[in-house]
C-alpha cells in the first residue's frame, strides 16, 4: 500500500480514512485510563500505582503532546491539521465528530459515513474490544492493533514529494516523527510493561490477550487492503 503513495492524491485518500484510526486510538486509550485510574469523585486508589502511572504518561503525550507550533496538542488534532495542510477533505471525520458530540449512537454514526466498508469495520472492532470491558484485551488491541512504527518508506514518499513542492507537508512530516519518537521510545515500551502487569500470571487473560491481538493485526491489514483499492 506505501508503494501507491507516490502522489498529492493518493496521500490524500490515505489520510482521509486512516484519521478514523487515528480517532479510536484514543478511545482505547482513554478506556485504559478509566479502568486503571480513578475518574469518579470522590477519589479513591485504584490499581496499582505504578499502572496508574503507565496509562497517565501514555494519555499525557497522546491527549496533550507539543505540535509544530509549540502549542500543545493531541495526536489526532496533529493529524487533522497536517490533513488540512496537505490538501486532504477533514469533511467526513469533522461530521463524525459532530454526530458524536450531538450524543448520535456511536453504531449509527460509523454505519452513516461514505468511507470504506474496512474502515467502518475496524472502528466496529475496535469499540467490540472495549465494550468487553476486560482491561487486558483493551490493552493488547492498544498495543498490538496499532502501527507499530510508521514505514520509512511513507516519510520518505512524503519528504520527496514535499521537496517537488507537490505537497505542503512540514506537519504531516512532524507528526510522524513524533509517533516515531514517543510510540517506539517510550510509550512502546510502556504499553508492554501495562500488559505484563494486567495479565500478570493468569493463562487466560495471556489467552484473551493473544486472541484479541490477532484478530486486530488482521483488521488492520483489512483496513489497508481497503485503502489500496481505493489508490487503484
Amino acid at each position: 500500500m506505501y508503494a501507491q503513495l507516490q502522489s498529492k492524491k493518493g496521500i490524500q485518500l490515505f489520510m482521509e480514512q486512516h484519521v478514523f484510526a487515528v480517532w479510536d486510538f484514543m478511545s482505547l486509550l482513554k478506556s485504559l485510563q478509566r479502568g486503571m485510574t480513578c475518574v469518579e469523585v470522590p477519589w479513591v486508589p485504584v490499581g496499582t500505582a505504578s499502572s496508574r502511572r503507565l496509562i497517565n504518561e501514555i494519555v499525557w503525550g497522546e491527549e496533550s503532546d507539543i505540535g509544530e507550533d509549540g502549542k500543545a496538542s493531541s495526536h489526532f488534532e496533529l493529524y487533522r491539521q497536517s490533513m488540512i495542510q496537505i490538501g486532504a477533505s477533514t469533511e467526513k471525520i469533522d461530521a463524525f465528530i459532530d454526530q458524536l458530540k450531538a450524543k448520535t449512537p456511536l453504531e449509527k454514526a460509523i454505519d452513516a459515513l461514505e468511507v470504506n466498508l474496512e474502515t467502518k469495520n475496524f472502528m466496529k472492532f475496535t469499540f467490540s474490544a472495549i465494550e468487553t470491558g476486560k482491561l487486558h484485551v483493551i490493552a493488547a488491541v492498544f498495543t498490538f492493533g496499532r502501527e507499530d512504527l510508521i514505514p520509512d518508506m511513507f516519510i520518505e514518499i512524503v519528504n520527496e514529494l514535499s521537496n517537488k513542492k507537490e505537497v505542503q507537508a512540514s506537519q504531516l512530516v512532524y507528526y510522524l516523527n513524533r509517533h516515531i519518537e514517543v510510540d517506539g521510545g517510550e510509550h512502546g515500551p510502556m504499553s508492554l510493561q501495562m500488559i505484563e502487569e494486567l495479565c500478570g500470571n493468569d493463562t487466560k487473560k495471556w489467552e484473551e490477550a493473544v486472541t484479541y491481538s490477532r484478530t486486530a493485526m488482521a483488521m488492520r491489514i483489512q483496513l489497508w487492503d481497503g485503502i489500496l483499492r481505493s489508490l487503484n
